[in-house]
């Protein structure tokens, strides 16, 4: 049946373009798709308003390619954070299998990416594709201090914050980065937005030496920065146009120069990620505060990308994907039917949720950095015109992971040993919403402290107890204070995880630990 949906899949791949008078055309790259990926940084499933009837926070743009493509309602991040998300989409591999086990680097870490990886820029650049990174990376470069020697990473288990980068030498190109593992043109920012270094990276290197002290900077809700360097030409208000402008001049320049030549542009953005910093346009756009318009922004970026590619006749033959890295950080609550208390009270954000009633995850319990749903479920909008039906929902389960092994069935290759090997191929899901069998068969989550769970049909198997993240408790010990040793929730009957089922099915329990320890144990 797999090897019946793959060649259909290469069918209706030709079918589209011999009917645009293509099938013929010498030059095997005309023939393949362009590959836009946009993903935006802790937003939730529920920010969004087409998963979200009661959402308080109007994106048009996202649900313009709901309209136009397919609604993915059961699409998970590898992790429930950033940086293992990140490494999990490139490179089709759980990042708990690197030295990341936990927790996420800093804008000073070494590289994560191992120099020998195949990633989803390199496999496409291999096939002809230009390849481009606009926006945030988090997944390491390799700095130089001023003394001449490699800046190391730091313990994933430190409790300070991150670094400042006062002895880092940004004279000194940088190795390891995107250009280092596939990509042709990167233009971004090492890290976080509340991390240092303040100031974008071009290729290989600062674009403008950040040579000014950047201060620390808090308060209550939404503005989170970390001192550091800053370069002159860094706003914060300014990185998400700058990135808009990176993003849409990339294309622009790419259909003038190289028009027969397919693109791979993977922009990662900064919103709506802490610190919340709103530009002017979109203040007061939402009916959820100054975290509602910031997702506006971010909405405004994706319908940004959508105008370039009607404008220079690219829609018809792109491929655009829509995420996010981890679930929303502004959600609330509460165990209504479990022994697990469930608030989430830092930084007064339960307070400015219960002003407004928005709720980032919807339904969905916990929030970003937890194993519950609300940690790892996301938004996963794809648009792909004569392939994907429109305005369709799949419920087939499916992770960013799976972008590695779709590609390269998108394009007609075998991945290299070795390559992706937790990707699955997810080309039927987006050819038909619901083929005839699921194009994965079980999912792993992980969450910011370490912890594990996995997916298999209804079922969903926590090992132990908590949050792992975020919400309070983040861990609770059966011993001292009583109960099942972990959690079970069957999510087709109870999607927000209220009931835990851990010792009334023994059997589901065995089975699932029994799978989620051949995975920890195999793979590459």
């Amino acid at each position: 049946m797999r090897i019946l949906l793959l060649l259909l899949a290469f069918v209706s791949f030709a079918s589209f373009f011999s009917e645009r008078g293509m099938a013929d055309e010498p030059n095997t790259a005309n023939r393949l798709p362009n590959i836009l990926v946009v993903l935006a940084d802790d937003l939730g499933f529920g920010d969004v308003s087409c998963n979200n009837p009661r959402s308080k926070i109007p994106t048009p743009h996202v649900a313009r390619l709901a309209e136009e493509g397919m609604r993915f309602v059961d699409a998970h991040t590898p992790s429930a954070v950033c940086t293992p998300t990140r490494y999990g989409l490139l490179t089709g591999r759980y990042c708990w299998r690197t030295r990341l086990t936990e927790r996420v680097l800093d804008g000073f870490d070494p590289p994560l990416i191992e120099p020998d990886r195949v990633t989803v820029a390199s496999l496409l650049r291999e096939q002809g594709y230009a390849t481009a990174c606009i926006g945030k990376w988090h997944l390491g470069m390799q700095w130089t201090d001023c003394d001449g020697e490699p800046v190391p990473a730091v313990p994933t288990d430190r409790r300070g914050p991150p670094r400042g980068g006062l002895e880092v030498d940004y004279t000194v190109p940088l190795a390891g980065g995107p250009t280092a593992v596939g990509f042709d043109r990167y233009f971004g920012i090492s890290a976080s937005l509340n991390m240092s270094p303040f100031c974008y990276l071009e290729n290989d290197r600062p674009h403008r030496l950040p040579v000014l002290p950047q201060p620390r900077m808090r308060d209550a809700n939404f503005m989170a920065v970390d001192e550091g360097v800053r370069s002159p030409d860094f706003t914060i208000h300014g990185v998400m146009p700058r990135l808009a402008g990176e993003a849409i001049g990339f294309i622009e320049q790419h259909v003038a120069s190289h028009p027969n030549q397919p693109f791979f542009l993977y922009t990662a953005l900064t919103s709506p990620h802490l610190p919340v910093v709103t530009n002017a346009e979109y203040r007061g756009k939402s009916e959820a505060g100054e975290y509602g318009d910031f997702v506006v922004e971010t909405d405004a970026f994706l319908g940004a990308m959508l105008e370039t590619l009607d404008r220079t006749g690219l829609a018809d033959n792109t491929l655009v994907i829509f995420t996010s890295d981890n679930g929303g950080l502004y959600h609330y609550w509460q165990a209504q039917e479990t022994d697990d208390v469930a608030h989430y009270k830092i930084r007064g954000r339960a307070a400015y949720i219960r002003e407004f009633e928005h709720q980032s995850n919807a339904h969905l319990r916990g929030t970003k950095a937890d194993i519950w749903e609300g940690g790892h479920r996301v938004p996963f909008i794809v648009r792909w015109p004569g392939h994907t039906p429109a305005g369709a929902v799949s419920e087939q389960l499916v992770e960013l992971t799976d972008l590695i092994a779709t590609a390269a069935a998108i394009v007609g290759v075998e991945l290299p040993p070795g390559a992706g090997p937790d990707s699955r191929n997810i080309l039927p899901a987006l050819l038909e919403s619901e083929p005839d069998e699921p194009v994965r068969e079980f999912s792993i989550h992980h969450s910011l402290w370490g912890e594990f769970a996995i997916r298999q049909g209804p079922w969903k198997l926590i090992p132990s107890r908590g949050s792992g993240g975020f919400t309070v408790p983040r861990e609770l010990d059966p011993e001292t204070e009583g109960g099942p040793l972990g959690q079970l929730y069957h999510l087709e009957s109870d999607p927000s995880e209220t009931t835990n089922l851990y010792d009334d099915h023994p059997e589901v329990v065995a089975r699932l630990g029994e799978l989620l320890k051949t995975v920890q144990t195999n793979g590459s």
